[in-house]
């Protein structure tokens, strides 16, 4: 399996004297192409901080960072954006729809920032109707469910044709039916497109859908966790 992205002995580090704070420290993990990993640890144990690393959206105080064989750590703030738009989503816990935005134009405008990116070309609606939410391509976040909300964010991420899918807590402010069924529609959609895919979570039921489960504790590995 070829590794697509990667931290090596990475550290993150806020603030100085009293006030420091460790969220990752000399953290090894990687992903390779099509692979499936849970991140698995407490609220605060570094799991957001990790992700956000690996995607490029927080450069870490030491270690080096990899993505498809680059040093993203080393880049700059510019081409850590292109290296996002060639490949990487986010779904976040809360969604973090565009409230102004439709539904269709929260995708399109995923679609504008990925475009002229390897891969076909996918239009929102066809990405909504994908997600089961068609009807709903005129509405905007405030008139949209919890669990609907986050479809569209599902079907946002797809629209950049990542090769790497970050899910942050994606059915943390889920009810547990509403939860089940967004990680069915994303194991669904990994069979079709088949993206790698790293999820944090603290809870055991959805890091035992993984078929590789990672610990973390206060910014550090604690070994891998066996799925239930």
């Amino acid at each position: 399996m070829a590794e697509l992205g990667a931290c090596r002995a990475v550290e993150v580090v806020h603030g100085d004297g009293e006030a420091r704070v460790t969220a990752l420290a000399g953290v090894d993990f990687s992903v390779g192409e099509r692979e499936r990993v849970a991140l698995f640890g407490p609220s605060g144990s570094g799991k957001t901080t990790l992700l956000h690393v690996l995607g490029g959206l927080v450069v870490p105080t030491a270690g080096k960072v990899t993505w498809c064989g680059g040093p993203m750590s080393s880049f700059d703030a510019v081409a850590r954006g292109q290296a996002r738009a060639a490949g990487i989503a986010f779904v976040f816990q809360g969604a973090n729809l565009l409230p102004t935005f439709t539904a269709y134009e929260n995708i399109a405008f995923a679609a504008r920032v990925a475009k002229g990116q390897s891969g076909p070309e996918l239009e929102p609606l066809e990405l909504l109707e994908l997600v089961g939410l068609g009807a709903k391509a005129e509405a905007l976040p405030s008139e949209l469910s919890g669990g609907e909300a986050q479809r569209v964010a599902i079907a946002r991420a797809l629209a950049q044709r990542p090769a790497l899918l970050l899910c942050d807590e994606p059915t943390g402010h889920l009810d547990s039916d509403t939860g089940a069924r967004v990680l069915d529609l994303i194991d669904a959609l990994y069979g079709e497109f088949g993206f790698a895919q790293v999820t944090a979570t603290h809870d055991p039921d959805v890091a035992a859908r993984y078929a590789r489960a990672v610990g973390l504790a206060d910014g550090r590995i604690t070994g891998g966790v066996p799925p239930e």
